[in-house]
């Protein structure tokens, strides 16, 4: 027998927690603490938020890691802090300083600007930003001072409010779609006004359907595990499903549910035409079993695109 140590395999914990990331901390950082916190045996997050940024990062346990993609694919809500006048290396205030210009801005100028930066927009992404090439983080080339050229992104801007001006400083929010850079959108705006810009402060509000109200700090859930255990923690869990609620469901009878859960496509009478659907185990007399993720093909069958495991 070895005499190593033994590997710590976690429990079988399944839901969604939404964490309010602090200022600082990596999103791995954080998704860790949670996962030691529950004991989880599987955890994973759902988009990473830069050091810099706080707020609203949905950590997925157990099962729900397989729904994860779905919730990276999803709409995001910030508020932002744009500094006039100032640019930086990274685009945000933990860079390096690379231009100054004077700030001849005044509110009447703002919303002429902003105008042009809503609904579909293209984004060439930052260098520092975790997007790969040749398989290595564009981050780890701008850190050896290596610029690789990168294609413009499709993104789209559905709502930009300016919030609060302060002469040399803008509060924007912003609804946007997945792989919209906040950075980006801030240099932007600020070369558009002629004085540059960087981000100062950075707080995601909404992550598909998950808002701030929901989320705990790392401090609240470290007291809730302290006063009440494993037990505490999970009750605090959203559901699964949660992350897809936007979606249509099916319900299933037992037979159909079988088929499904052996990874066959099954008709349902009513169901939707195309698309994602919520597929769930009808049971008399229980609540619906969460099954998994189903797909409407052309042939009208829904079939199974990822299951979950019961619990």
């Amino acid at each position: 027998m070895s005499g190593g140590r033994r590997r710590f395999r976690g429990r079988p914990v399944n839901g969604i927690v939404v964490v309010d990331k602090p200022i600082g901390a990596s999103s791995n950082q954080v998704l860790q603490q949670v996962k030691r916190l529950y004991g989880a045996a599987k955890a994973g997050h759902t988009g990473s938020l830069d050091p810099l940024a706080t707020g609203v990062l949905p950590v997925c346990l157990g099962e729900a890691t397989k729904l994860s993609q779905y919730l990276l694919d999803s709409d995001k809500s910030y508020r932002t802090t744009a500094k006039l006048g100032i640019r930086t290396n990274t685009g945000d205030a933990e860079g390096e300083v690379v231009a100054e210009r004077p700030v001849a801005v005044t509110e009447s100028d703002l919303e002429p600007v902003l105008a042009k930066f809503r609904g579909p927009i293209e984004q060439v992404p930052s260098m520092f930003s975790a997007l790969k090439h040749n398989g290595k983080p564009l981050y780890e080339y701008a850190r050896q001072g290596i610029e690789i050229e990168r294609p413009a992104r499709k993104v789209n801007i559905y709502r930009l409010t300016l919030i609060e001006f302060r002469g040399d400083e803008l509060v924007l929010e912003v609804d946007c779609s997945k792989g919209t850079y906040i950075r980006t959108l801030v240099e932007d705006i600020g070369e558009m006004l002629g004085c540059g810009a960087h981000v100062a402060e950075l707080r995601r509000l909404k992550a598909g359907p998950y808002e701030e109200e929901q989320s705990y700090t790392i401090e609240e859930l470290e007291e809730i595990r302290n006063n009440g255990g494993h037990a505490a923690l999970d009750a605090i869990l959203l559901d699964q499903d949660s992350a897809v609620s936007h979606w249509p469901q099916v319900l299933l009878g037992d037979s159909s549910a079988h088929y499904v859960s052996q990874g066959q496509p099954v008709q349902v009478s009513r169901a939707p035409t195309s698309g994602f659907v919520r597929i769930y185990h009808q049971v008399e007399g229980a609540p619906n079993i969460f099954l998994g993720i189903g797909e409407i093909q052309d042939d009208g069958l829904v079939a199974p695109r990822r299951l979950v495991a019961k619990n």
